[in-house]
C-alpha cells in the first residue's frame, strides 16, 4: 500500500470532517474544501491495525501541491495517462483467453511475444487510482474501472482457458509450471505482482469494489500454486524474480483480516537473502538489485502485520547497508541493474547505473522505516536526496508525456535515453507512472494525535481535518533553502520540522520571531497553541560540498545541500574523468549554478525549450556533462532474457 491505511489513520484523517463527508466523492469534498474519503476508504478503516508503527500518512486526498517541478512532472504524466488507450493495454490480456480483441498490439515489454507483457497495466492502474485521489479528476478513476472490468472479464474464463480459477494474466499459466520446474522463463509472478497492486490501488484509492474481487481471486489462485511445492521447490522457485508478491500479500491482509493471504506471503520470503540479512551480513554482491528490493519491502509489511522483530531488522540491515555501501550520490544504485562489492562506487561508474525502478522500491522502503522509526532523520534525508536527484530527474522535461529513463548514466559523457508512448514499456516506464502520481505521499505525516511531521520541503497545501486546520507550505526549494509554513485555524499541536543533515546552522521564526537554532541531521519541535495566520519560516543554509566516493577519495560529486550538480562539457565524448580544481568553484548569479575555470557547473530546476536537461541532468560527480551521444541500452529479446540464476545472479 501506499500507507498503512488502518482503521487509526482513517478516523484520524476524517474525524473532523464529519459522517456526510465520510462517503463524500473527491470532487465534492474539494468544493467543499475538504479533503476526500472514499467509500473505500471508509471501508478500509475497518482493516487491521499496523503493529510497530509511529507515525502515518495522509491520504493522497489531503494534500494538494501548489506549482513546482512535481506539479510540471506529475502534469505530463497525468497527459500520458489519458492519451493511452485501454484496448491496446488490456490486447493481451483478452487474447490470453481466448476473447477477441482488434485493438492494435503493443512493442517493446508489452508486444505479445515479451513474457513480462502485462505488467505495465498494473502499474497503469495504480498510476490511474493514485491520479484520481491527488487531483480528484474522475476521468482517471473511469478508466482505471474500465480496465479493471476487461480483468473480470478475463479472470472469469480461466477455466475455459484450461486454467486454474482465478488466475489473471497477459500470458499462459503454463509460464507458471516452468518457474516451478526451474525451466527459463523471464519472471511472470513479477508481472502478477503488478497487477495484483494496481488492483489493491483501485480498489482503496478509487473506491473499486471489483477490484478487490479480481485481487482476492488472483491471491486464492497463488496459494493454490504454492500450497501444492514442498517448501524445497517453493524456495527453489524464488531464485526467478517475483516482485513484491509478499508485500501485496500482506497489505491484502492487513485490509481483508484474511489469514490465508498472509500465509500466502511468507510462503515468498526468500531465506536466501532474508537469512544473512537478518544477521546484518552484506551478502549483496551480484545479486539483481531490483529483485531483492521489493523483497525487502514485503519483510517490513510482514513487520507491520505481525510484530515479528526479525522482518524489522531485515529491513533495516537492509536500508542501512545499501544506502551506506551500494549507493551512488544521486540515490541511486546498481550497475548493469546488480549489486556489486560493497563500497565500489568510483569503479562502477558507467551508462548503465542508478536503474530508476530502484530508487522507487527503495523510497518505498524507506518511507515504511519512518512510520516504523519517525526519530531517525537520516531516512527522509535519503528520500529528499533520492527524489530530487533520480526521480524527479528520471522524466524528460521536453516530453508532454513525461518519457521516464531506465538507468542515469553516471559514466562521463553518458546520456540518459528515455521511453516512448507504445514501443517501451520498460520496468522503469511502469514505475515512473507511479512516482510521478503519488509526489503528495511523503511530505506530511502525523502521529496519530497532535503531531505533525514536515518532512520535505515541496510547495503544498495540507488539510488535518483530525486538528481542523490547514497548513501551506511556501518555497522555491531547491533554488533557495528556506520554506515558509503557514497555519489556518487553531488549536494545541506540535509540528516536528526535518533539519537535513546538510543544514547546518538552520533557523526556525515563529511570526517574525527567532524560535530555535536546531541542530542539523534531526527533527526541530514547535510546540504550541495556534492561531489562524501563524506564519514558521524555516532557513536551511545551502553550503557548497563536495562528496567523496567510497573507493577513491579523489573521485568526487560537487553538491549544494543535498542537490548533486552536473558538469556541461560540450558535445565531445570524454575517455577519462576531468579535473577540477575545487578552488575554482564560484556561483554565478542565477541560483544552482557554478563555475569552475573553463567548466560550467549546472542545475536547474527550470525547464525551456534549450533545456533537455532536469534536475541531475548528467548524473552526480564533478564529471558528469550534458551531451546529445547517442546512447542505446540493451533491452532483453522479444522472447524474454534469459533466467537469472541464484536470485538474480547472473548465470
Amino acid at each position: 500500500m501506499q500507507s498503512p491505511l488502518t482503521r487509526r489513520t482513517l478516523l484520524a484523517g476524517s474525524a473532523a470532517v464529519g459522517a456526510a463527508t465520510v462517503l463524500a466523492t473527491p470532487q465534492s469534498a474539494v468544493a467543499a474544501g475538504l479533503p476526500a474519503v472514499t467509500a473505500a476508504e471508509a471501508a478500509a478503516a475497518a482493516a487491521r491495525p499496523d503493529t510497530g508503527v509511529s507515525a502515518y500518512a495522509f491520504p493522497l486526498t489531503a494534500v494538494r501541491l501548489l506549482t513546482s517541478p512535481f506539479t510540471a512532472n506529475a502534469g505530463r504524466t497525468q497527459s500520458y495517462l489519458q492519451f493511452l488507450d485501454v484496448d491496446r493495454m488490456v490486447h493481451t490480456f483478452r487474447l490470453n483467453v481466448g476473447l477477441s480483441s482488434s485493438a492494435t498490439a503493443c512493442g517493446g515489454w508489452e508486444s505479445p511475444s515479451t513474457e513480462l507483457r502485462g505488467h505495465s497495466t498494473g502499474h497503469l492502474l495504480s498510476a490511474l487510482a493514485q491520479a484520481y485521489a491527488s487531483t480528484g479528476d474522475v476521468a482517471y478513476q473511469t478508466k482505471g474501472n474500465q480496465i479493471v472490468t476487461v480483468l473480470a472479464q478475463c479472470q472469469a474464463r480461466a477455466a475455459t482457458a484450461g486454467f486454474n480459477t482465478g488466475y489473471l494474466s497477459a500470458f499462459p499459466e503454463s509460464f507458471i509450471d516452468r518457474v516451478e520446474q526451474r525451466q527459463s522463463v523471464w519472471a511472470p509472478y513479477y508481472t502478477l505482482h503488478k497487477i495484483m497492486a494496481g488492483l489493491l490501488d483501485m480498489h482503496l484509492l478509487a473506491g473499486n469494489a471489483q477490484a478487490l474481487t479480481v485481487l482476492t481471486g488472483m491471491a486464492a489462485w497463488v496459494k493454490l500454486r504454492n500450497d501444492r511445492l514442498t517448501l524445497a521447490q517453493r524456495q527453489n522457485m524464488l531464485d526467478t524474480e517475483f516482485g513484491g508478491m509478499n508485500e501485496v500479500l500482506t497489505n491484502l491482509y492487513q485490509l481483508t483480516g484474511d489469514a490465508t493471504h498472509l500465509a500466502a506471503a511468507q510462503q515468498f520470503d526468500h531465506a536466501e537473502i532474508f537469512d544473512p540479512l537478518a544477521a546484518n551480513q552484506d551478502s549483496l554482491n551480484n545479486y539483481h538489485a531490483n529483485t531483492q528490493i521489493p523483497k525487502i519491502l514485503g519483510a517490513i509489511r510482514e513487520y507491520h502485520a505481525t510484530g515479528t522483530t526479525r522482518y524489522r531488522d531485515i529491513a533495516v540491515n537492509f536500508w542501512d547497508i545499501v544506502t551506506r555501501h551500494h549507493t551512488y550520490a544521486i540515490g541511486g544504485n546498481s550497475n548493469g541493474e546488480y549489486f556489486k562489492a560493497p563500497d565500489r562506487i568510483a569503479s562502477e561508474l558507467s551508462d548503465t547505473t542508478a536503474e530508476c525502478c530502484n530508487s522507487y522500491n527503495m523510497l518505498k522502503l524507506t518511507r515504511q522505516l519512518f512510520l516504523t522509526d519517525p526519530a531517525r532523520a537520516d531516512y527522509m534525508d535519503y528520500y529528499e536526496k533520492a527524489l530530487y536527484n533520480h526521480i524527479l530527474a528520471s522524466q524528460d522535461p521536453s516530453s508532454a508525456h513525461g518519457f521516464q529513463c531506465y538507468y542515469v548514466p553516471l559514466r562521463s559523457g553518458g546520456i540518459k535515453t528515455y521511453s516512448n508512448d507504445y514501443n517501451s514499456f520498460v520496468c522503469c516506464h511502469g514505475t515512473g507512472m507511479e512516482s510521478n502520481t503519488k509526489y503528495g505521499d511523503s511530505i506530511y505525516f502525523h502521529d496519530g494525535a497532535s503531531t505533525l511531521y514536515v518532512n520535505l520541503f515541496i510547495p503544498s497545501v495540507l488539510t488535518w481535518s483530525a486538528r481542523s486546520v490547514t497548513v501551506r507550505q511556501d518555497t522555491s526549494f531547491p533554488e533557495a533553502g528556506s520554506t515558509k509554513l503557514t497555519v489556518t485555524g487553531s488549536g494545541t499541536f506540535t509540528l516536528r520540522i526535518r533539519i537535513p543533515a546538510w543544514a547546518a546552522g538552520a533557523q526556525i521564526k515563529v511570526n517574525g520571531v527567532a524560535f530555535s537554532s536546531p541542530a542539523a541531521g534531526a527533527y526541530a519541535t514547535v510546540s504550541r497553541t495556534w492561531a489562524s495566520g501563524d506564519i514558521v519560516d524555516v532557513t536551511l543554509p545551502m553550503t557548497l560540498t563536495r562528496e567523496a566516493t567510497n573507493d577513491n577519495a579523489s573521485v568526487q560529486a560537487v553538491k549544494v545541500g543535498p542537490i548533486v550538480l552536473g558538469g556541461l562539457f560540450g558535445t565531445s565524448n570524454l575517455t577519462a574523468l576531468p579535473v577540477l580544481d575545487p578552488a575554482s568553484l564560484s556561483p554565478t548569479a542565477t541560483p544552482l549554478q557554478y563555475t569552475a575555470g573553463v567548466f560550467r557547473w549546472f542545475l536547474s530546476t527550470r525547464r525551456t525549450a534549450s533545456d533537455t536537461a532536469s534536475i541531475g541532468r548528467s548524473g552526480v560527480r564533478l564529471w558528469s556533462r550534458t551531451t546529445h551521444l547517442t546512447h542505446r541500452w540493451r533491452m532483453p529479446p522479444a522472447t524474454g532474457e534469459p533466467p537469472r540464476s541464484r536470485a538474480g545472479r547472473p548465470t
